[in-house]
């Protein structure tokens, strides 16, 4: 009889095992774009303030490269944000609008609350109106690692 295990499921493990496509909304670094890039997610990136600043980034010929592509996707399965808190309800409603299916958000801050770019920090109160916002409208959350790490573990293959 095999034997079975416990543990709690992951959403950020979940997330990355099922997802193939991200929409970024700012991030703290070139980092960020370029380690989904290499992961091979589809990168869709909004670049501006403007309605139309969306472009793709890619993996040509051993480089990455941005084409403008002037629209929002019409679909994707993860929305990463490195936005204010105060944003999330308008950016949780675009994606519902792109049956995206999961949230990561990342602060950008230290323990200490200092800036740093592979920051993930958020004060409780904050972390947990993140996670309520996100799970109202049906999203998977996580907001508690560093996103240009976790999906270089994708293909790494693990013995059992």
């Amino acid at each position: 009889m095999a034997q079975s295990h416990n543990r709690p499921v992951d959403p950020a493990e979940t997330i990355l095992r099922t997802c193939r496509s991200v929409l970024l909304i700012d991030w703290p670094s070139e980092e960020v774009p370029n380690a989904l890039v290499r992961a091979g997610l589809d990168v869709h990136v909004k670049g501006g303030p403007g309605a139309d600043d969306f472009a793709i980034r890619e993996l040509r010929d051993g480089s990455i490269t941005t084409t403008r592509t002037g629209r929002r996707p019409a679909q994707v399965d993860l929305l990463y944000v490195h936005r204010p808190i105060d944003e999330l309800p308008q950016i949780v409603a675009a994606a519902q609008d792109m049956d995206a299916k999961a949230l990561w958000y990342q602060s950008g801050l230290d323990s200490d609350g200092t800036n740093d770019p592979r920051g993930c920090w958020l004060p409780a109160a904050e972390s947990e109106r993140a996670r309520t916002i996100a799970g109202a409208a049906g999203l998977l959350y996580v907001d508690d690692r560093y996103i240009a790490d976790a999906p270089l573990q994708r293909g790494n293959s693990r013995p059992n």
